[in-house]
Parts: C-alpha cells; structure tokens; sequence
C-alpha cells in the first residue's frame, strides 16, 4: 500500500462507496476485496466506513470481474452478485454499465483503470496521493495516452496527510 490507512482515508472510500451503484475489478483486486471485506460487516474492531463498505457488499451491490482466469466458484460469498466478464469483453460490459443509472467504481486494479482510461471510459479520476513513498517500479498510468484532464477539485482531506485530487475527462 502506498498510502496511510488513516480515518480520513477511510471516509473517502465510503463516499465512493456510497455514491457506487456498481463495482468494476481486475481479479487481482478482486481476490484482495473477497479476502477482507466479508469479515468486517460484524468486526466490532473495524471502524463505521469499513463497516459501512462491507455492507454494501453485503447488500448486493452489483461486482463486474473483469478477467480471463477467475471461475465462479472464486467469487464466493458475492457470487450471485458478481459479473466475470472476459478482458475481451470490456468494452462492451463498460458500454452497458454506462446504460444504468449511477456510477461504476474502480477501487484498485491498476491494470483495469489503465485500460479503462487508454480507452477513454473514464469520466472522474479521484486519486489521493499520501505522505508515504514506496519503493518500486510501477507506474500507474503506462499505456495510458497522453489525455487532457481538467482538475474539479483538490483538497486535503480533514485531519490527514492525504491529498484528493479530483479529474475530469
């Protein structure tokens, strides 16, 4: 992780979260979620923004897998709930998200958004950059083209380091 998990992180993930009528994911991602957020709906450690984000898993919220290796059975307990839909099929899956009412969310899943924005199907690009830098070499938008985004906002997040900085496309 590249950032603190701070409160206000949190807080941000539950707006997107609350304002999500759909979630989009590479399997990779995916398997992390599965992994983590079925225990925190009743974690009495866990704070209200996690508890809030597994109950909108909980709940149903719609999950596109997009991915050529992930079986139906790996997608337990959100099973019923969740689309695998193969990487040659992301275009049309994201043409039919864009036909529902609200907004699809990407949490994660680097290699996702990428594509997703060399393609231009991003319209918001929420990105919080942290105090804290990791060693490494990846690079989170290659294969992206050159693209002209306008800020809508940046602020610092109440009572953190962390930096939201809000882009249109």
């Amino acid at each position: 992780m590249a950032m603190p998990m701070d409160m206000a992180f949190g807080n941000q993930n539950a707006e997107r979260m609350a304002a999500a009528s759909s979630l989009l994911f590479g399997a990779t991602t995916f398997h992390g979620m599965v992994s983590y957020w079925p225990h925190q709906v009743n974690n009495p450690d866990a704070g209200e923004d996690d508890r809030f984000i597994a109950r909108r898993y909980a709940d149903g919220i719609p999950i596109t897998v997009v991915s050529d290796s992930l079986t139906p059975e790996e997608t337990e307990p959100y099973r019923e709930q969740t689309t695998i839909v193969p990487r040659s099929g992301l275009a049309q899956r994201v043409a039919e998200l864009r036909q529902q009412e609200g907004e699809a969310l990407v949490f994660g899943s680097r290699t996702l958004w990428t594509e997703l924005m060399a393609q231009g199907f991003v319209d918001v690009l929420y990105l919080m950059v942290g105090p804290k830098i990791v060693a490494g070499d990846h690079r989170i938008l290659e294969g992206v083209p050159e693209t002209d985004a306008h800020l809508m906002d940046a602020r610092r997040l109440p009572d953190s380091e962390i930096v939201l900085l809000t882009y249109g496309f």
